[in-house]
């Protein structure tokens, strides 16, 4: 995050306020009611399985397509497995939405990153050598992985499902090139948030039950494929020029296909991509990506006034900057947590700076994203659930006042992003938002903490908030 105005002008603001800048700090403001009604639009019809396993089907032959240079271990065979369940799949589906005929690929190709040079077979008239990726090859419509480093990574570190999600990506290429769906000038954003698209129909359909080799629950299943997908997000969002997305951008992409279908995949384009973006930031602005606002008192109350001015509070809420203490009828969640009973909202400073620094481990695929947003976000969400009280919402609950707190404040991170506002989003802010909501879920949590085990819903929820509006969260969990 950074701050719009100059510090001094901002204390100006406080003092004038009448904010104290010491002990417990009292926010008092107005308030409205609001209210709504619609069912869950992210449940699966009880076709799904919240709890089953997720991978390779144990007794399921493994398919008859090959892979030039493969070696028959566990990597190739989920790769191949899941060409074959995706060539079942769109085969299938191809003509409801696209014209022409279905082709599939013309082949596979399997290398081993960590091979010398000389045993690194070409693909797209170019080395694999020391080529730790997976893509579509335009020239001869071929799909090739490296089984070496990525693949293994992938599995080690969010499941077997991971690795067919990256099969069901490059496989969506395959499918743009099929159905000629973009022009030359198309950006590579555009490409590949369209192929992440297709990728969540295809996740749909296994997690419905109908994938020949794979299954995945609704839990951790999908948990460990978003996180795969966060973590092949743009480490620097908007510095290339082959663009990929940020985790934000990515997650909403395989949502969209999740949940709405090909057809929806199929309109994503700059227009549709532009206007999801609106004025969230997309790139860096000079020397902002090392100038993280320090998580400490001072920050803190800047959140808590930008809160206060968005979401106006009748009652008086009290910030308590000494820790989390015990709070009548109610579990205490640390470093940030919400007391009813005595209308206060009390963190642990040093905690939230700890979590804001991260655990930057050097690995090479990792779904953390820290920074100052992931203590802000937790602060933003428990004041949100001071909100519901004080608008007579209810604070429990982990499938309405938790997947609402997370959906407030969805909304109130794109107000950060407006013009005027004292303290804006900066690129990778909303990145540290979905990281923390896929990890441990505490900004999607009720007032004791409890939370919805489906990373996905507790995503969909934030996005919800983001880009569709407070209303639209109202309406959608009650």
């Amino acid at each position: 995050m950074r701050i719009s105005r100059l510090r001094a002008g901002l204390v100006a603001f406080l003092l004038v306020a009448g904010v104290a800048l010491t002990g417990c700090d009292a926010i008092k403001q107005g308030a409205e009611n609001l209210s709504g009604g619609m069912d869950n639009p992210f449940d699966i019809n009880g076709a799904s399985s919240a709890t089953g396993p997720s991978g390779l089907r144990p007794d399921v032959p493994d398919t008859t397509l090959t892979a030039v240079n493969a070696d028959g271990g566990l990597e190739d065979r989920l790769a191949l497995n899941a060409m074959a369940d995706l060539q079942e799949f769109w085969s299938a589906e191809y003509s409801k939405f696209f014209p022409g005929s279905f082709e599939p690929p013309s082949g596979f190709i399997s290398w081993d990153a960590t091979a010398a040079r000389g045993r690194a077979p070409d693909f797209c008239r170019e080395t694999t050598f020391e080529q730790i990726n997976a893509a579509y090859c335009t020239l001869d419509r071929s799909i090739g992985w490296d089984r070496g480093v990525l693949l293994p990574e992938l599995v080690s570190k969010f499941g077997q499902m991971a690795v067919v999600m990256v099969m069901a990506h490059e496989y969506g290429h395959a499918l743009q090139a099929m159905a000629r769906l973009n022009g030359m000038l198309t950006p590579t954003v555009v490409l590949e948030q369209q192929a992440d698209c297709f990728e969540g129909v295809f996740l749909r359909h296994v997690a419905e039950g109908n994938s020949r080799h794979f299954t995945i629950n609704t839990t951790d299943g999908l948990n460990g494929v978003l996180g795969a997908t966060i973590a092949v997000r743009d480490q620097e969002p908007g510095a290339s020029e082959n663009e990929h997305g940020t985790a934000f951008e990515r997650v909403t992409a395989v949502q969209i296909g999740y949940t709405d279908g090909a057809q929806a995949c199929i309109e994503i384009d700059r227009a549709e991509l532009e206007q999801r973006r609106g004025t969230l930031p997309t790139s860096f602005l000079p020397g902002e990506e090392s100038a993280q606002l320090l998580v400490d008192r001072q920050s803190l109350d800047l959140v808590g006034q930008s809160l206060a001015r968005a979401y106006p509070i009748q009652s008086q809420l009290l910030f308590d900057y000494g820790g989390v203490d015990r709070c009548a009828n109610v579990t205490a969640t640390n470093p940030v947590s919400y007391c009813p009973a005595t209308g206060t909202i009390g963190m642990d400073v040093p905690d939230l700076a700890r979590l804001s620094r991260g655990n930057d481990s050097g690995e090479i695929l990792s779904a953390e994203v820290s920074g100052d947003y992931t203590a802000f976000i937790l602060l933003i969400s428990r004041y949100m659930l001071a909100v519901q009280q004080d608008r007579n919402l209810g604070v429990t609950g982990a499938d309405t006042a938790g997947l609402r707190a997370a959906c407030m404040s969805g909304a109130f991170t794109t107000k950060l992003s407006e013009p005027g506002s004292d303290i804006r989003l900066s690129a990778d802010d909303l990145d540290e938002a979905v990281s923390g909501l896929l990890s441990d879920g505490l900004a999607a949590s009720d007032v004791n903490g409890e939370v919805v085990s489906s990373g996905f819903v507790r995503l969909e929820a934030f996005r919800t908030g983001v880009l569709d509006g407070e209303q639209t969260c109202l309406s959608t969990f009650n």
